[in-house]
């Protein structure tokens, strides 16, 4: 890695046949953790930029995005959400964006790497935005899959937060996950997970599909762009025992988006609506 600003740069190479680089303008943090390799670097179109084994987790430019879809969409889908599991989502954004609902009572975080929340408090706090302070999270460090499997409460929304199903987020694209959690959902309830991006990683999104579909009444997914995520849409597992709140009237959701008082950046209901239109080459990936 060059010394000079202007040719010091970080290649991710999750994909096989595609890459992208971004320039570090100044290294933050580098570190190993028990688990995984974290960096926090500042660029400048992105600015703060947290990626584990170089490949890019979260940014402080297009977060708002990923976080915002992962959280809103399925909250306001069902309407009366109190209690909110997360998997995965150590540095904060997704607890940020869960608890701005004030309705919800509960949000229980489960992360396997306290390094990733110790870090993320420190150098990516406006990630977090507070979240870690509310009295209403429960964070708990422990392996995902194990809590899911030896968890005994009932959840109105689960939100798998999870990095790419390689090293420690693999156990949570498999079947018995999966099971493990629709168990874990109340009668109405949803979970939602991040599959990827389906031009790239189509792979991916048709393995949750299938356990979803044998799991769940409604299995489905959605999309929305998030910048730094290249390849095209980034597609969402969605899995209820119901389909009524994937079919929510528009009407409705802007009622429950207006009683929220919630100020965002990319969500609205009606995006909302239109990110379950999904394009043929997604659709083909169904099983």
């Amino acid at each position: 890695m060059s010394d000079t600003k202007s040719t010091n740069w970080i290649t991710e190479s999750l994909h096989q046949h595609y890459a992208q680089r971004l320039r570090v303008d100044e290294m933050l943090y580098d570190s190993n953790t028990e688990h995984q390799r974290l960096k926090v670097f500042q660029n400048g179109q992105f600015g703060r930029i947290l990626t584990l084994d170089d490949v890019v987790q979260t940014t402080e430019g297009d977060n708002f995005i990923y976080h915002e879809m992962l959280t809103h969409v399925p909250i306001l889908a069902h309407g009366n959400a109190k209690r909110v599991l997360i998997i995965g989502g150590g540095d904060g954004g997704m607890a940020r964006e869960a608890l701005r609902h004030t309705s919800v009572d509960h949000v229980t975080m489960v992360e396997i790497d306290a390094g990733v929340v110790d870090f993320s408090k420190e150098y990516l706090p406006m990630l977090s935005d507070g979240a870690f302070d509310d009295p209403r999270l429960n964070l708990v460090i422990n392996d995902g899959a194990l809590f899911m499997k030896e968890n005994t409460d009932t959840f109105d929304v689960i939100i798998v937060d999870s990095t790419d199903p390689i090293g420690p987020g693999e156990v949570l694209f498999t079947d018995t996950f999966y099971g493990h959690a629709a168990r874990a959902l109340s009668e109405d309830g949803i979970i939602v997970t991040q599959n990827g991006v389906p031009f790239m990683q189509g792979d991916e999104l048709t393995g949750t599909l299938r356990a979803f579909q044998a799991l769940f009444a409604d299995a489905s997914c959605y999309l929305a762009s998030v910048p730094t995520y290249a390849g095209g849409p980034m597609a969402f597992g969605w899995g209820s025992h119901s389909d009524k709140a994937r079919n929510v009237a528009l009407d409705d959701l802007q009622a429950r988006f207006a009683a929220a008082g919630i100020e965002t950046g990319y969500y609205n209901p009606e995006v909302h609506k239109a990110a379950f239109a999904l394009p043929n080459y997604v659709r083909k990936l169904f099983p």
